[in-house]
């Protein structure tokens, strides 16, 4: 009867931590997300929205309608990170790439 009380005891504690865990970097990244009334589109703010979107924080319609960015534009910074990494998004590279 001790033995069964201290794995149970023992999964609810592990399933505590796991649930702590998981819930943290999803709080974190909704922090991370840029202001709403966004006007100025360095780096580091759109690889947090691509970012927020490819983990399930927030939906591609939610992004593009609390950005005012359009589904092409998301799908621009999402294709210039998967073959440029970050620095695709710059906007004087993303010119360079879209012009070869």
């Amino acid at each position: 009867m001790s033995i069964m009380y201290g794995q149970n005891l023992q999964r609810q504690k592990n399933n505590s931590i796991l649930s702590t865990a998981y819930s943290r970097p999803y709080q974190r990244m909704q922090n991370e997300l840029p202001p709403t009334d966004t006007k100025r589109w360095v780096i580091r703010r759109k690889a947090a929205v691509v970012a927020a979107v490819k983990n399930g924080v927030i939906t591609l319609d939610e992004a593009c309608q609390r950005y005012s960015i359009s589904v092409e534009e998301f799908i621009i910074w999402q294709e210039m990170i998967e073959k440029h990494g970050i620095r695709g998004l710059r906007v004087t590279k993303l010119q360079h790439f879209r012009a070869s």
